[in-house]
This record gives structure tokens, sequence and C-alpha cells, in this order.
């Protein structure tokens, strides 16, 4: 009988879970250990987040889901990792807290690591709805925040009122610009349908050297016909819907009113506002690893960003001599053979986006996107190479590296069937390749952006699609990722 574990709930570690239980035989195992009840299917929450969807909308519970599949659940947070065991047993093993403050030791064959981020709201002052002056929709919890608050704004400035709303990132290093671009555009969308855009200044607050970066190093795409960059197809989209913005800026302090950011210039200034939804930056879980001696040697699985080290190319050099062979491709730990990333615990090797520090020595760069589908793709093909170990392959078996796998972002403008449209830009690959594709790095017969109402639906029905899967219903393992 064969352990496999699964550290972590949401895209990644759900989806490494499911397939890995039906592929296994019945005498090995499967088990799931997460903080939370709920699976969130995240890319939701923007709508939770301007309060047109409820929270259980977006979510669904996890243990019937198990029970009924046969997958062991573990509701803790993993804390510790023991890849030699203790001086007791050499049989590896997790320690788990639960919530209560009982520890959990799981034992292992096999590890997945898709405990996703940590949430920095603490590196920089004054952000998050927790204790900060700023809105999130990391959370169904945050995105009810948010939605609670815009719905006191709309009030007011239906009583005549002017409103300033700001939406971005909070942080230099922040990555998931891609859900802050959804949400300020759902967000003019609604003040549009509730009768008070006329009173609203809205403003994206961005760390991008230029629009459309997406910590991808921005992108070009065919857009009916003509080749243009994403700066241009965002800026075209702000422009009409009058949203005004401040690029390449990193926050340093958010007061109830305002925010203090820093641009790349070195240039210190403020913008004022009455609404922000601005989202933190991301670092591990903060797992630790220990030997059998008891010694810590998370140095050995982890990078200093608390990411899981895999088999990615870790040294340092310019970003002119990056290429897309520096990226991982089956995201086992170079120490551990059992041991692997999934989503976004993996350590990339580094940025996609050229990184700029300004003169004060401030770094203003966006951080690599890990979204939903390759999060996905990713962990599907980590338990089709555990379960090909497990029947005696020598070595991982599947590859999925990000510059060789491509992603499609549907951004809603709002959740209206007839009224609302949605931004769909599809890219390949993920990083960008200039051996294989010199001029852009990207192959533009795969590579393009459309804004309408077809893509709208196509939102609607990923929502759906991906809810219907997560829940392991009939059929739910022939939904591609």
């Amino acid at each position: 009988m064969s352990r496999v574990v699964v550290l972590g709930a949401g895209v990644s570690g759900h989806t490494a879970a499911a397939f890995a239980r039906r592929w296994l035989g019945r005498g090995d195992s499967v088990t799931v250990v997460s903080p939370k009840p709920d699976y969130n299917w995240i890319p939701s929450n923007i709508w939770v987040g301007v309060g047109l969807l409820k929270p259980q909308k977006v979510t669904v519970p996890l243990e019937p889901i198990y029970d009924r599949a046969g997958i062991e659940f573990v509701q803790a947070a993993a804390r510790s990792i023991h890849p030699d065991g203790d001086s007791g047993s050499p049989a590896p093993y997790v320690m788990a807290e639960a919530a209560d403050g009982t520890m959990h030791k799981v034992p292992y064959d096999f590890l997945i690591n898709a405990t996703g981020p940590r949430l920095r709201f603490d590196k920089t002052e004054g952000l998050g709805p927790e204790g900060g002056h700023s809105m999130s929709v990391c959370t169904p919890e945050h995105a009810v925040m948010a939605s609670a608050a815009l719905d006191e704004e709309v009030e007011r400035m239906k009583r005549g009122e002017k409103r300033k709303f700001l939406v971005g990132v909070g942080h230099g290093t922040c990555t998931c610009e891609g859900a802050a671009f959804e949400y300020i555009v759902n967000l003019e969308f609604e003040l549009r349908r509730r009768g008070v855009r006329d009173r609203a200044e809205i403003t994206w607050l961005t760390n991008e050297y230029e629009l459309g970066d997406f910590g991808m190093g921005g992108m070009h795409i065919r857009h009916k016909g003509y080749v243009i960059p994403s700066s241009t197809f965002n800026g075209s989209l702000f422009a009409e819907r009058g949203i005004n913005w401040i690029t390449r800026a990193h926050v340093h302090r958010v007061e109830a009113d305002r925010v203090h950011y820093e641009t790349l210039d070195g240039a210190m200034s403020e913008q004022e506002f009455d609404f922000a939804m601005l989202l933190p930056p991301f670092s591990g879980v903060g797992l630790k690893a220990f030997g059998r001696d008891g010694g810590e040697i998370t140095d050995r699985l982890f990078m200093p960003n608390e990411f899981m080290r895999v088999d990615a190319d870790y040294a340092q050099r310019p970003p002119e001599e990056w290429t897309a062979a520096d990226w991982p491709r089956t995201y086992q730990s170079p120490d551990y053979q059992n041991i692997f990333a999934a989503g976004i615990a993996f350590a990339p090797p580094h940025a996609i986006s050229t990184p700029r520090t300004s003169p004060n020595g401030t770094v203003i760069a966006p951080a690599p996107p890990r979204t939903g589908q390759p999060s996905a793709t990713i962990g599907k093909a980590v338990a089709q190479s555990i379960v090909d170990m497990l029947g005696g392959a020598p070595q991982p078996t599947q590859a999925a590296s990000m510059a060789d796998m491509g992603a499609a972002c549907v951004a809603s403008a709002g959740a209206n069937p007839f009224t609302g449209t949605a931004a769909s830009m599809i890219v390949y690959p993920i990083v960008p390749d200039f051996e294989r594709y010199p001029e852009y790095g990207r192959d533009m017969d795969l590579t393009f952006g459309e804004i309408g109402l077809a893509g709208h639906w196509i939102k609607i029905l990923l929502h759906h699609m991906f809810l219907y899967k997560a829940r392991l219903l009939p059929g739910w393992h022939r939904i591609p990722e």
C-alpha cells in the first residue's frame, strides 16, 4: 500500500488529489491536508467582491466530496515536513496543526506540496482588510467585505457625493495583476449599472512597467487582424471606460484615505481614495523541514521566499541570459525524489518581467503569475508522474513547463449575461521563448485577445463547469484544466 499526501486543496492540490485517486489502485491511499473546509473557485471571488454572487456560490464543502471519492481529508494546516523521518523511524511524514491546536502526524510515500501562497499584507503598512485600510478579493471572506464597502460607497453616491476608487496592487513585487484588472473593470460596470458612474473617479495603481504586463513581460496579441502590444489593448479598454492609471508604482503605506507610493524614477507621491482594493504580495506559507536528527533543513527544500525548490535552474543571471529552459518541467524536489510542488507552491527560477529598481533601491517589478489553468495542469502532471513512479518508473514521466504551456484568461467586465462583456486573452507560451519565437517570444498564431459579450458567456460557462469539476461529479475528469 502506498500513501500519497497532498498539502492544500486549492486548484492545483484538489486537481492532483482527484486524479491520483482516480488512477491509483484500491490498495493505495490519497490524503489531502488543508486548513479550510471548502474548495474556493478563486476567479469568481471577483463577482462576490462587487456583490454579484454570494460566497456560497464560489465555494464547495470538501469533506462530502472526498468521502464519496475515497480520499482521506485532514482539516489542518501543514507546519513541517520530515522527509527522513525521525529518530524513531526513517519513514517520512508531515506534521499538521488543526484549528484547536491538535497536531496530526501524516505519513507519506509521496508528497505533493500545493499549499499555495501566504497573503503578505504585512509587507505594506496599512494594507489589507483586517487591521488595514484597503479591501481584497483573495478569499471569499475578503470579497464579502469588499462588496459591503462598495455598497456603502454607492449609497453615498446616490445621495450626490463624489467618491474616489483605487484598485490595483499594494506592493512593488506583487503578482496577480490580472485579478485586480478584472476587479476594476467589473467595478466600473457595476457603478454604471447602479446609475452612479458619473460620481466616481476610478484609478488603476500597478507595479507593471506598462499596462498589460501581467507579470509576463507583457505580450503582443492578434486583434482584428493586427498585432498590438497588450499595453495598447489594456490602455484602450481603460480609456473607453474612463479609468485613470498609475504604472511603475510601489506602495509604501496605506492610510485611511490615501496611499503613499514611489514610482520607478524615485519620485514619492500620494493618491487619495474613498475605497481601495489592493492585492498583497505573496510568499510561501512558511513550511519548515527537519532532518532525522531534528535539525532544521528548511533551506534544502525551500527558497528564501518560502516557495519550494524544484527542478528549475536557480542560478542568478541577468535577464538577457534567461531562457525558457530555466523553468521547471517535473516539479520534483532536487533532494527528495518523492516530494513535488505544484501550483503557486513551487519557486520560479526568476521573474518573467524584467526586474527594475528605483534610484532609492526599491524593487518595482511584477512577480510571475501562476493562474488557475497552469496550476491545474501542473497538479495533474505531478499526479500522473507519481502514479507512474509507483508503477515502477524510475523518474517523473510528465512535463508541464510554463515555457511550453499556454494559458487563457477571460476577464469579465460585469456579470450580466446580456450587457456584460469580457476581455479574452490567450497566450502561448506563458514564459516567452525567444529561441523558438525570435520576434515576440510567443507563437502569434496562438496568442490573441478580444473584447465582447461572447467572452463573457465563456466566463459564466467556466464558472459553472469548474465548480462541477471540483465536486467530482460524473465525467469531471473529461473537463480540461
